[in-house]
């Protein structure tokens, strides 16, 4: 019994780790993932092809594999520079974290994109023609009633994503992130406990998977009711 409560409060201490990496990533990947979409739905030349060549990398590419790409990469770009460019900048320079926080944005912007950009598809054509008509410019009618709509439509898009990199953290300890996976990790080697160590780092992602959804119903509660005043 000492032995698990041990090992609950040692994965403790890696818990903030994994929600600041999702947290980070879903903000960033939300943020950029709706500019993405905006300019796929416009068909802007030569960026919408770019945007399509990145989504289809990131999403089709593994995870761990992104990790290793820019982890073992960005120093060897960095030294590049410095012999090329005459620059003095430190190839270190970026924490292991850093590039967590750089890698699942970077992975949440191509699945994040193509969610918002259908849940902005989802909207009724209607309802901007009968705000046009009633002269509401673009800006008020993103802001009014697009975006809210397209967000409601994308929520169970979104809420997925962010378990999945909840789960997709436990990879960060492959770049020598702290956190539920890397702490579990050292502990499960250290005392040949595996079994019992794993289980209760997936109880820890079970947890934060239960408080998400949670948290999502309430908002998917809260977003239809607010659609549902706004929309004509």
């Amino acid at each position: 019994m000492s032995f698990v409560l041990y090992t609950m409060f040692e994965i403790l201490k890696g818990v903030p780790n994994t929600i600041m990496i999702s947290l980070v990533a879903i903000i960033i990947g939300l943020s950029i993932g709706l500019i993405f979409a905006l300019i796929r739905l416009k068909r802007i030349p030569v960026l919408s092809q770019f945007i399509i060549v990145y989504n289809s990398f990131f999403r089709s590419t593994p995870l761990i594999v992104q990790l290793f790409i820019v982890y073992y990469g960005l120093p060897t770009f960095i030294i590049f520079l410095n012999e090329n460019l005459d620059w003095h900048m430190n190839p270190d320079i970026f924490s292991p974290l850093i590039i967590a926080f750089i890698v699942f944005s970077l992975h949440a912007v191509a699945y994040l994109s193509e969610s918002i950009k259908s849940g902005l598809q989802s909207v009724d054509f209607h309802q901007i023609e009968a705000a046009q008509s009633v002269g509401l410019t673009k800006y008020h009618i993103y802001k009014e009633i697009v975006l809210p709509q397209a967000f409601a439509y994308a929520l169970p898009n979104i809420e997925n994503q962010f378990i999945m990199l909840i789960k997709g953290t436990s990879l960060a300890f492959a770049v020598q992130v702290t956190e539920i996976m890397a702490v579990s990790h050292v502990i499960a080697n250290e005392g040949y406990r595996f079994i019992t160590v794993y289980s209760i780092a997936a109880l820890f992602y079970w947890l934060l998977a239960m408080i998400l959804e949670y948290i999502f119903n309430k908002m998917e509660r809260s977003t239809i009711r607010y659609t549902q005043t706004k929309s004509i």
